[in-house]
């Protein structure tokens, strides 16, 4: 009998939490196009996305750019490109009229995959420098072949619908293997219609030229950092593993565009590697703007869920793996 009861509770319980992430979601829920690599063993990309967004209160839809048999750090894996199946994919959709409220890119296998992805975000959210250029264009009364300047419904669809982009491209201080400075200019298109991009240190200074190659930079060199890859979107920007080489301290840095404002983010580093912790990072970052937090609110959320994951899991973690998120509601569902 009291074994019964206190599953009962449990239930309640976690019943209530999932009613507190749908009411989160000012009233209901965002539907998420994920661009990312499958994952046959391994929790991340993908695997791990899915379950986070399900969890905060939106509904997930994937178009894996690959399907791949492991994570690629045990050396020998066996990937399958999806790009043809990306493409019929997306036309299907579009002759559905499927409409996402957010676009998440995160791992992508070619230049091509790049140019599909990103043709797939122009055609639901024009640059803002392409709205600018067409309004300096008119006011000019010049012949501009841009599209018309966006009536007022169009502004306001278009703010609604967040992009998300990661360049998974480089980590400390190359590029990785088979990736060569033709995806670095393909990323540069792609980072240009995000609201908000989240690079690493070293993706960081590949997009910008500035302290290529390096994992830390003074205070002035990571502003300076900020701003060369807000000019490339105009829009936000998090940089997820920046260290102060004047302080030691480690730090997410950014810029909001909608506050105008700079934030740093202090971090406690733990000396261990997590695949996929970028993807639960900006999984629950991007979870969190769509539940109506500011940016520097859903990148705070994010560094102390990340955080308290690896804290967890750093004695027994098997690097490759992954973490397994699902068992772990309680840190992602208690908001300090």
């Amino acid at each position: 009998m009291w074994e019964c009861q206190t599953g009962v509770d449990s239930e309640n319980i976690e019943a209530q939490h999932m009613m507190q992430n749908l009411q989160r979601s000012d009233g209901r829920s965002k539907r998420i196009v994920l661009f990312n690599d499958l994952p046959g063993y391994g929790k991340v990309a993908l695997a791990a996305m899915v379950p986070l967004f399900s969890r905060m209160g939106h509904f997930p839809y994937q178009v894996p750019t690959a399907v791949v048999s492991n994570t690629l750090d045990f050396g020998k894996f066996r990937i399958q490109d999806m790009t043809d199946y990306m493409r019929d994919t997306i036309r299907v959709w579009d002759e559905l009229g499927f409409d996402p409220d957010c676009i998440c890119t995160g791992f992508v296998l070619s230049e091509e995959q790049v140019e599909l992805i990103g043709e797939y975000i122009r055609s639901r959210k024009p640059r803002t420098n392409e709205r600018q250029r067409a309004d300096t264009a008119q006011n000019a009364g010049e012949n501009s072949q841009l599209r018309e300047t966006p009536n007022e419904s169009e502004i306001q669809n278009e703010s609604e619908r967040l992009v998300m982009v990661d360049p998974i491209m480089a980590d400390g201080g190359k590029l990785y293997n088979g990736i060569g400075m033709e995806r670095v200019a393909a990323m540069q298109r792609l980072v240009s219609y995000s609201d908000v991009m989240v690079p690493n240190m070293t993706e960081a200074g590949f997009l910008t030229g500035i302290c290529p190659g390096r994992e830390q930079a003074s205070a002035a060199e990571l502003r300076e950092l900020v701003d060369g890859l807000h000019k490339l979107s105009g829009k936000s920007v998090v940089i997820t593993s920046a260290q102060d080489s004047e302080t030691g301290e480690h730090l997410v840095c950014g810029y909001d565009h909608k506050m105008n404002q700079y934030f740093q983010v202090p971090f406690t580093f733990l000396p261990v590697r997590v695949a996929g912790s970028g993807d639960i990072f900006s999984t629950v970052m991007t979870g969190k703007l769509l539940n109506g937090e500011s940016l520097e609110t859903a990148v705070r959320e994010a560094v102390r869920v990340l955080t308290a994951l690896i804290r967890e899991n750093q004695n027994h973690l098997d690097e490759y793996k992954g973490i397994l998120v699902e068992r772990y509601w309680e840190i992602l569902d208690n908001e300090n």
